[in-house]
């Protein structure tokens, strides 16, 4: 138990949320943080489950969807290392909107609302760093909101690569971009269809803007790409 509270102290110190905070006040945040071992498709909340804390991904991806009765689903976000979910919902006291879930084997910590509320309280520091998290997350949901109504498919999946780009050529004009999950999931988070994506990915290949290969692809050309995306 005191390694596990080592390790929560050692992660959360990492993470933007908790920047500048003491080691005393550090430790009273790992002290209420339980380690949460998600296998992949594990469901770590349900649409209407109460919001007691929120969490933190360690290792690993989550997945945040509006779920239908019909089983079809809108994805909202893809969360990775370091990112954080669930604030929103847990400070407005309501149950959670969305349905959360691994899409891989992951490691996450969930943070106990009351000890979050506390230190709010007792720090004006911390309740401006939470205000800046979520501040930051209204920001890209905004902005999601004006690429999908004033983006093309096409330009949403051109800002889509270059914005996800996992490694550079030296030459800083070639990238190789490696989808973060399957090709259905990163549609639905861009508000297409996956056959409209796959179109939008064959359509790129054809033009030599791109080159497919599963998860993985290459851009030959950034600025070359970039051009068309604007």
């Amino acid at each position: 138990m005191a390694t596990n509270r080592i390790q929560a102290q050692s992660f959360l110190a990492n993470l933007p949320l908790f920047k500048g905070l003491s080691v005393e006040e550090l430790d009273r945040m790992a002290a209420a943080t339980r380690q949460v071992h998600a296998e992949r498709g594990q469901v770590l909340f349900h649409r209407g489950d109460p919001a007691n804390g929120f969490y933190v991904v360690v290792y690993g991806q989550v997945k945040l969807a509006f779920v239908a009765a019909s089983g079809s689903e809108k994805v909202v976000d893809i969360l990775a290392p370091g990112q954080s979910f669930g604030e929103a919902v847990m400070f407005m006291e309501e149950p959670h909107v969305v349905t959360a879930q691994a899409l891989v084997d992951s490691l996450l910590l969930h943070v106990a609302k009351d000890a979050v509320f506390e230190e709010v309280a007792k720090d004006p520091r911390f309740a401006r760093h939470i205000i800046g998290g979520l501040s930051r997350r209204m920001r890209q949901l905004v902005a999601d909101l004006e690429s999908y109504s004033m983006r093309s498919g096409t330009e949403r999946v051109i800002g889509f690569l270059l914005s996800s780009c996992t490694t550079t050529a030296p030459d800083q004009n070639e990238l190789t971009v490696t989808l973060p999950t399957a090709k259905g999931i990163v549609a639905s988070r861009l508000n297409l269809t996956q056959e409209h994506f796959s179109r939008i990915l064959h359509d790129l290949a054809a033009a030599g803007l791109i080159e497919v290969r599963g998860r993985e692809v290459r851009i030959p050309d950034c600025q070359r790409l970039q051009l068309v995306g604007t």
